[in-house]
């Protein structure tokens, strides 16, 4: 049973880099509790106690391990686990994956992804989906609108995700 929280501490903290994709419908963030050696399992619970607060729907890790999802269900935060390793055929999960996320928005739900960070795998996976749901058809400006979202400029892989992500309509 997960511990009562009183005052401030009830409402949790947001997550690392949180930030909209879709406005009041798809967000971005680091993996609640920090990575590595910056994971911190208090933490991991504030962030996850702040999603819950904030109605979120549904969290879908794209992190290739399994690693801390029982505090999603500790927590009562329905998830998903979606990894994407590089072992993976990229093309094929990408399809399936992006039917699954237009079929979960479609149903008004409010989703945040994450990854370990907010790197270029999760920024690509998103450009992708900008891409690939019509949002935006533009790839030049779909490249654009994912950099703004992410702050930084892409990878190569991200770029050629980005690119090519129409094939798979």
């Amino acid at each position: 049973m997960p511990p009562k929280l009183r005052g401030k501490w009830a409402l949790g903290i947001t997550p690392r880099n949180f930030t909209w994709v879709i406005k009041d419908r798809l967000a971005i963030c680091e993996r609640p509790g920090g990575y590595g050696e910056n994971h911190r399992r208090v933490r991991r619970q504030e962030e996850i106690i702040w999603l819950r607060e904030n109605h979120f729907d549904l969290v879908i890790s794209n992190i290739a391990a399994p690693h801390n999802l029982h505090a999603y269900e500790e927590l009562n935060m329905p998830y998903r686990h979606r990894p994407l390793s590089g072992a993976d055929d990229t093309d094929a999960f990408l399809r399936l994956f992006y039917k699954e996320l237009q079929d979960l928005l479609g149903r008004n739900m409010k989703l945040i992804m994450h990854c370990e960070e907010v790197g270029d795998r999760l920024l690509g996976i998103v450009g992708g989906y900008i891409r690939w749901s019509g949002m935006v058809d533009d790839p030049s400006q779909a490249i654009i609108i994912t950099e703004r979202i992410g702050g930084r400029q892409l990878d190569t892989w991200a770029r050629e995700l980005i690119l090519n992500v129409h094939t798979l309509r």
